[in-house]
């Protein structure tokens, strides 16, 4: 990847999506773009669209997730299978 590389980290702000883009910024990357959740929900397949037909990155870290510790994930297994599948 060039240094100048659009490159769009999704999860930026969680514990492995902060860490890539520190890495990436101490090797001299320049031009990173992330969104909060709150900026571009991920499970809207409109807003995502619209944002990488507006944005154009030529690279995607896909570092989001979903978290709560083990207790909290035991206790959605519903709610997140559902969610895969689209229910």
């Amino acid at each position: 990847m060039e240094k100048s590389a659009k490159i769009y980290i999704a999860g930026h702000h969680g514990l492995v999506g902060s860490a890539i883009w520190r890495n990436l910024q101490e090797k001299g990357y320049t031009n990173l773009t992330g969104r909060s959740h709150k900026e571009l929900d991920l499970l809207d397949g409109v807003a995502v669209k619209d944002f990488f037909d507006q944005e154009r990155p030529e690279y995607v870290i896909l570092a989001a997730a979903h978290v709560g510790g083990i207790m909290a994930n035991s206790r959605r297994r519903h709610c997140l299978c559902s969610a895969r599948r689209g229910s």
